[in-house]
């Protein structure tokens, strides 16, 4: 074998112990200095002290030179190890800043009363935007809507479950129908707001209003009334991501072996029977998968709600992200709306463990 062939081989390398001292103060040294920087920078924003700083360049400029020295120190410290790891330490220390940065920074707004209109800016106020969350009945209603359109996904799985079992059937024109069925899931949220919301349920002149009229119904009204309108959103809402779960129901029913369904007639299996016993366990795992992603795109629910409705009439048919985001766009509410969208955000993530956790549970194989 050649020198040129000789692969190399990293050996521990002999680093003294000042070196390994002077890696480490380094490292903590800088550490230090970002906290105590971040820290003055925050109390000069909640208000209890004026340190001169006019903006958080202070702040990342510290974090910057704490990233180099961390980086430094690990050749320092750990000598050919530790130039191993530069190649992966800077991507994580910006990805760690891109996430830790915009949560201190959120989190100092939650706790601000901030108006966009208001001449006085930014101003530290407390608790005082939990109080009034508390006391607020409309996103209180709003995040009742949420619980209302995550429970209708039972009846869209339910669907999407059928039409998967038709599209997997030797019937007619099945690709066709697979297209078809389909293009909802290809339009953009937005663009079926306006398409149905706008123009074909519109009370005055919309195809279907006019239908309605035609069948003898007096001043037909799809968002009239609350219930009639949270209905109407939930369909639209429904009809355009029906298609999704069906699409992944029927990619687990075309895994299923033919041989299954096959030995279950033979043991006398027909029908409701063969699904209930066999088709049904078996798509367990695709079925939750399904309905897991559904809850999340459900309770990013905005944009047909916000281009229809408007959260209307009188926040019936309001999510919590609409509101959130009338609470920023209509009333330039900063620092109310960032914290209705903090407590939003762990209000999901302890919904969605303890639904990950029951969904385990319930796959996992019984004794």
């Amino acid at each position: 074998m050649s020198n040129g062939d000789l692969l190399h081989v990293v050996t521990n390398d002999n680093i003294s112990d000042g070196r390994k001292r002077f890696g480490r103060a380094m490292i903590w040294g800088t550490a230090a200095l970002t906290v105590l920087v971040a820290a003055l920078q925050v109390m000069q924003a909640t208000g209890n002290g004026d340190f001169g700083f006019t903006n958080w360049r202070p702040t990342l400029y510290a974090f910057c030179t704490w990233a180099v020295a961390l980086c430094w120190g690990q050749v320092l410290i750990r000598g050919e190890h530790g130039k191993r790891t530069l190649f992966v330490l800077p991507a994580a220390i910006f990805v760690a800043a891109l996430t830790i940065f915009p949560l201190l920074f959120g989190l100092i707004i939650a706790f601000s009363d901030w108006n966009l209109s208001s001449p006085t800016g930014r101003q530290f106020n407390g608790l005082d935007n939990i109080r009034q969350m508390w006391g607020d009945p409309f996103f209180w209603n709003a995040l009742g809507n949420m619980g209302l359109y995550s429970a209708a996904i039972l009846v869209e799985y339910a669907i999407a479950f059928g039409l998967a079992l038709l599209l997997n059937a030797q019937i007619r024109a099945r690709k066709f129908f697979r297209v078809v069925f389909l293009l909802p899931l290809m339009l953009s949220p937005v663009a079926v707001s306006w398409m149905i919301g706008k123009s074909m349920l519109e009370a005055r002149f919309g195809p279907l209003s006019r239908l309605a009229r035609f069948f003898g119904v007096e001043n037909p009204s799809f968002f009239g009334s609350p219930e009639i309108a949270r209905a109407t959103i939930m369909v639209m809402d429904a009809w355009t991501y029906i298609p999704f779960m069906m699409i992944m129901i029927l990619a687990g029913l075309q895994a299923i072996p033919k041989e299954l369904n096959e030995a279950a007639k033979v043991d006398g299996a027909n029908g409701w029977r063969n699904f209930w016993e066999v088709t049904f366990p078996l798509m367990l795992p695709v079925s939750i998968t399904a309905i897991l992603i559904r809850i999340i795109f459900k309770l990013k629910l905005a944009d047909v709600v916000i281009n229809v409705t408007s959260g209307g009439p009188g926040g019936a048919t309001d999510t919590v992200t609409s509101f959130i985001f009338r609470e920023y766009r209509e009333r330039s509410n900063v620092g109310y709306g960032t914290l209705l969208a903090f407590v939003y955000l762990v209000i999901i993530v302890i919904a969605m463990t303890i639904l990950m956790k029951l969904a385990d549970r319930w796959m996992r194989p019984r004794t």
